[in-house]
């Protein structure tokens, strides 16, 4: 099969377009037909040997695609071969065939195309499992998100707001706003033109922040945690600043907060029935259309570097997808 390879812990400098081997599933594993396949933050890290997991190289990378089941092991009740469906896995989408474990597969709504179906799976259940699951997020609270307008950041603005919070939304650039406000942001911070402390405080004075979804770290993060209001949760999920922050522990001491962390993969390891319910309920919103997920653009499959230089740069809005196939 064609596929994209990792050959060194360098980025996309180190990706080749080439063949391999197909993979094979295993008894509990589902083998997809890739049509489509999204590009993120985890997977730019990956390439770098960043991300707390390293793959044996040489590896495909890519964790989300969409496609037509071709086989399934022995174990897979939930499928068969024909479906079209959306998947995820820590590595492999970047291909014209991957594996997935059946908890990692969720069937596609007739209405969503691969396109859209490639950039559900890591982006919404991170967001629900934040908000859902960590935040325990309810309805008329606070909620603020920073790298609002990137993949998983645009789905916790749209799940926060499905819930029923006040989304207030910070992102690097006035075209990012006019997107984040689309998808249902209340508020907007420009983080390249105002000071996030003094907006924030601002916009919910002395009753701070009731969550904090922080996908940026930094100093953004140090700034965030003197912003949370008494019992917040103030949720770490990525660094893409790239630093990783410390916590003066005095500050969730004094205001009674909770820091949670946020580890998708290894909740969906631990609890795969769980997770598969969860994937079921975004996959159902998705076709309503009560979430929208956001294509920054569409790239050949053999333009994964160029995909990642875009994401590692912060440059897109939502996912950039990798075209494998031709919609039918």
């Amino acid at each position: 099969m064609r596929a994209i390879l990792c050959n060194a812990f360098k980025g996309a400098e180190a990706l080749a377009f080439t063949e391999t081997a197909d993979p094979r599933p295993a008894a509990n594993e589902v083998l997809i037909d890739v049509h489509a396949a999204s590009v993120g933050y985890m997977d730019y890290l990956m390439s770098t040997g960043g991300y707390q997991m390293r793959p044996t190289l040489p590896y495909v990378p890519g964790t989300d695609a969409a496609g037509i089941v071709l086989a399934c092991g022995e174990q897979v009740t939930r499928f068969r071969p024909g479906h079209r469906v959306s998947c995820g896995n820590w590595f492999g989408a970047f291909a014209e065939r991957m594996v997935a474990r059946e908890s990692s597969v969720a069937l596609l709504p007739a209405n969503v195309d691969f396109t859209v179906g490639s950039t559900v799976m890591n982006t919404y259940l991170t967001a629900w499992y934040a908000l859902i699951e960590r935040a325990r997020l309810q309805a008329g609270e606070t909620v603020l998100v920073t790298g609002a307008a990137g993949g998983v950041g645009l789905a916790c603005v749209e799940i926060a707001h499905l819930i029923g919070a006040r989304v207030i939304a910070v992102v690097g650039s006035a075209a990012k706003a006019a997107v984040v406000r689309t998808h249902g942001a209340a508020e907007v911070v420009d983080h390249s033109c105002e000071d996030v402390r003094d907006r924030v405080k601002a916009l919910v004075g002395n009753k701070g922040l009731d969550v904090c979804i922080d996908n940026v770290g930094g100093a953004l993060f140090a700034t965030l945690a003197r912003l949370m209001g008494w019992n917040g949760r103030l949720l770490p999920i990525g660094f893409t600043s790239g630093e990783i922050p410390s916590l003066a522990m005095n500050l969730p001491l004094l205001k009674n907060y909770s820091v949670v962390g946020v580890f998708v993969g290894a909740w969906m390891e631990r609890n795969p029935d769980q997770a598969a319910r969860a994937v079921e309920a975004i996959m159902a919103w998705v076709g309503e259309g009560k979430l929208r997920p956001q294509v920054d653009r569409v790239l050949p499959l053999q333009h994964a570097g160029e995909a990642m230089t875009l994401v590692a740069n912060r440059s897109a809005m939502g996912r950039i997808v990798l075209r494998v196939k031709q919609e039918p």
